[in-house]
């Protein structure tokens, strides 16, 4: 158990850092479509989803990873972990 105190991270920086990946991957789900092929024309390709929202949800996925590494709790225990 005395490993523990040793840790880099937190309880609340890994809760962090595992829903801003979340984020990410939704952003890239968001993100990905059937696409064109050479004999058809897929036009939704271009839709706002693809083009706006998802990218932003990606973007904000890897600024919380980003706050999840450089998160500090301000009490004295690490990650909000009582003992």
């Amino acid at each position: 158990m005395e490993d523990k105190k040793n840790l880099a991270f937190g309880k609340m920086n890994f809760i962090l850092l595992a829903i801003g990946m979340a984020v990410v991957i939704l952003g890239f789900v968001l993100m990905s479509s059937t696409g064109s092929t050479e004999t058809s024309y897929n036009p939704e390709i271009f839709s706002a989803l693809h083009i706006k929202v998802a990218p932003v949800v990606t973007f904000l996925g890897f600024v919380s990873i980003i706050v999840a590494v450089i998160y500090k709790p301000k009490d004295g225990l690490k990650g909000g972990d009582a003992e």
